[in-house]
C-alpha cells in the first residue's frame, strides 16, 4: 500500500533531510509533492532517483495528500497545517506551533507512540531537537524508579539555526582560523567561531529563554508527568552538527550504574558508549546517524538518588527529520493513515 505524501519546507535543511530519510526508512510513498516558499518555487529537488519541481505552498497542493511532513516557521504552519488537515491529511509538524496544544500529540516514537491515536486536530507535533534525544535517553530509566527531577545543560550546534546558521558559522570559522577579522554574525546572536553563546535571547520574566522553556514544557508532556521537575540551560557551541546534553536525573530511590546501563543498552534508539572502556559520545559519532548516543553514566556524588549522563544526537536527523518520518511510519503501521 502506498501513501500520498507532501513535504512542506522541502528546500530547507530539515526538509532536505526528510527527503533522504523517507528513502532510507523505505517509507511506502505512492505519490509525493514538494512545497516551499514563493522564493524557492520552481527549483528542482531529487527524490528516489527522480527530479521534482518545488511548488509554492498553496491550499490546493494538499488535495489527495494523506500525510504532510512540514518544516516551516510557526507562522506558516499555523496558517497551512489546518488547511492540509481540512483537505484530508494528517500533518506531522516540525515547528513549535502545535507542540503544547492539548489536542496535538507531541511524539517521540521510542517514547510515546500511543499518543498518535489522539491527534484530535489531525496534527502531530514533532518535538524540539533537544527534547527528542533527552526523552529517548530518560524514558528507559523511568522503568527503574520514579523520576523526580531533570537538570539539563545543552551544547547545541550551529545547524540548530538551519542552513543559514551553518553558513554563518562556516563563514566565521574560515576567518577565525586564518586570523582575519571575523565578520558580524548573520544568523547567530553573536560570534560563534571560537566562542560559546546563550540561545535565543528572548527572556521570560524569570530570565529563561524560549528554548529553555521549550525543553521544560515539552519534556513533561512527552514523558506524561507534570510532577517531574525540569531545569534547563541552553547554549550554542562552535560545532556544525549534533547537539550534546549534560543530564542529571534524580529518582525516588538509588539506582546503580549497572542498572542504568543495562536499561539503556536495551532501549530502542539508544547506543550506549561505556566510559569505563574509554568510549564517550561525541558529535562526530552522531552526525549523519539516527541514534541517540549515551555515555558517562555515573552516580552523582552529591545525591544518592541521582545519576549523571552525557547524551549526543544529530539535531537535524533524530532531532527533526528522522523523528518526523518515524512518526509518519507509525501512523501507517498503526492503521491511522490508510
Amino acid at each position: 500500500m502506498g501513501v500520498n505524501v507532501a513535504v512542506v519546507g522541502a528546500t530547507g535543511a530539515v526538509g532536505d533531510l526528510m527527503r533522504r530519510v523517507l528513502v532510507e526508512q523505505k517509507f511506502p510513498v505512492k505519490t509525493i509533492r514538494f512545497l516551499a516558499s514563493e522564493k524557492s518555487a520552481g527549483k528542482t529537488v531529487e527524490f528516489a532517483g527522480k527530479s521534482y519541481t518545488v511548488e509554492a505552498i498553496h491550499a490546493d497542493a494538499f488535495r489527495d495528500m494523506q500525510i504532510v511532513l512540514s518544516s516551516t516557521p510557526s507562522s506558516v504552519s499555523k496558517e497551512f497545517s489546518p488547511i492540509a488537515v481540512k483537505a484530508g491529511a494528517i500533518v506531522v509538524d516540525n515547528s513549535s506551533a502545535w507542540r503544547m496544544d492539548p489536542d496535538c500529540p507531541l511524539v517521540v516514537p521510542e517514547v510515546n507512540p500511543e499518543e498518535l491515536h489522539h491527534a484530535k486536530k489531525g496534527i502531530v507535533a514533532n518535538p524540539n531537537c533537544v527534547t527528542i534525544p533527552l526523552t529517548v535517553a530518560v524514558k528507559p530509566l523511568m522503568a527503574l524508579a520514579k523520576l523526580k527531577r531533570i537538570i539539563v545543560s545543552t551544547y547545541q550546534s550551529s545547524s540548530g539555526k538551519g542552513a543559514k546558521g551553518l553558513a554563518d558559522f562556516e563563514t566565521q570559522l574560515g576567518a577565525y582560523a586564518s586570523g582575519k577579522t571575523v565578520p558580524a554574525p548573520t544568523a547567530h546572536r553573536a560570534q560563534l567561531a571560537g566562542n560559546v553563546i546563550t540561545l535565543d535571547w528572548t527572556l521570560d520574566p524569570n530570565g529563561y529563554t524560549e528554548e529553555e522553556n521549550k525543553v521544560v514544557n515539552e519534556t513533561k508532556k512527552i514523558l506524561g508527568d507534570d510532577t517531574i521537575g525540569v531545569s534547563a540551560t541552553c547554549v550554542r557551541v562552535p560545532v556544525k552538527i549534533a547537539h550534546c546534553e549534560s543530564i542529571n536525573l534524580e529518582f525516588d530511590r538509588p539506582i546503580s550504574v549497572a542498572e542504568a546501563k543495562a536499561a539503556l543498552a536495551n532501549a530502542p534508539g539508544v547506543v550506549l558508549m561505556d566510559e569505563m572502556l574509554g568510549e564517550f559520545p561525541q558529535p562526530i559519532h552522531a552526525a549523519g546517524t539516527d541514534h541517540t548516543y549515551v555515555g558517562r553514566v555515573r552516580l552523582d556524588p552529591s545525591n544518592p538518588n541521582a545519576i549523571n549522563m552525557w547524551v549526543v544526537a544529530d539535531n537535524l536527523r533524530k532531532g527533526a527529520a528522522t523523528n518526523a518520518v518515524q512518526c509518519a511510519l507509525e501512523l501507517v503501521k498503526r492503521g491511522i493513515v490508510k
